[in-house]
């Protein structure tokens, strides 16, 4: 796909990786609608990168409708939905207290990760099928975020893993699905990279978990998660494809 001109919906823009991929996209000449549940660093990285700042609440079916009939509206038909938007958590099953991990912090992050995920992916993917297609029969092009965590969960990562796990295994049966409107579906998993939440970490933890990257030895920089978004959008043969950017990385236990 040719990126000149097109409008992208990038969700979790505000920050992080989705910022990343926010202003890698608008640099290459995309119009980028900013989505995320904090609208004031949303509208920072609109302003900085001339796209426009939309609150959205991803787990919500009438709030993801709305943010992307009023992406279409502002910057027109939109053939590139990057899904970045994620929380994460790690709590062991049974306490310190000997009680149970409450169930609703499990389903907290599974609703986020895994069914807001999907949402997005169904209201677009809906609206772009409505689209005409280019030379090659393609109408767009579905970026998700797993995580190395889908496949190698440290303790206390049940939720989290399930959720991006889930997410995995969404990814062919969704490109599959989507195969008769000419729409790619792909999934970044991403490994340690050095994100706002990861630099809140002291700095000897930080370095601790750098080392433990084969190569190269070092928290990953966002602009390589933005990279390689972008290409699978470029890239018209990468379909149903999951790709780890981890440094060779495999998660210990704990």
């Amino acid at each position: 796909m040719n990126l000149i001109n097109q409008a992208a919906i990038v969700t979790g823009a505000a920050s992080g990786l989705g910022e990343a991929v926010a202003r890698d996209l608008a640099s290459a000449g995309v119009r980028v609608a900013v989505l995320d549940r904090n609208l004031s660093a949303a509208q920072r990285v609109a302003k900085e990168i001339n796209g426009i700042a939309l609150e959205c609440d991803i787990t919500n079916s009438a709030a993801v409708e709305g943010a992307l009939e009023e992406a279409h509206r502002l910057n027109g038909p939109a053939r590139i939905l990057m899904n970045v938007a994620g929380i994460g958590t790690a709590k062991r099953i049974v306490q310190k207290d000997g009680n149970a991990a409450p169930l609703e912090d499990f389903e907290a992050v599974v609703r986020v990760n895994l069914l807001g995920t999907y949402n997005v992916c169904r209201v677009f993917a809906a609206r772009c099928a409505r689209l005409d297609p280019d030379e090659g029969g393609e109408r767009g092009a579905i970026v998700m975020t797993a995580s190395v965590a889908a496949f190698d969960g440290q303790v206390g990562q049940q939720a989290y893993s399930a959720s991006k796990g889930g997410v995995v295994s969404m990814t062919l049966p969704m490109a599959r699905d989507l195969a008769q409107h000419g729409i790619r579906v792909c999934t970044i998993a991403p490994g340690l990279f050095a994100t706002p939440l990861l630099r809140e970490l002291p700095e000897a933890v930080q370095e601790s978990l750098a080392k433990s990257i084969p190569f190269p030895p070092r928290l990953g920089h966002p602009r390589e998660f933005a990279e390689l978004a972008r290409h699978i959008v470029t890239n018209g043969h990468l379909n149903g494809e999951v790709i780890r950017l981890d440094g060779a990385l495999r998660m210990a236990p704990r």
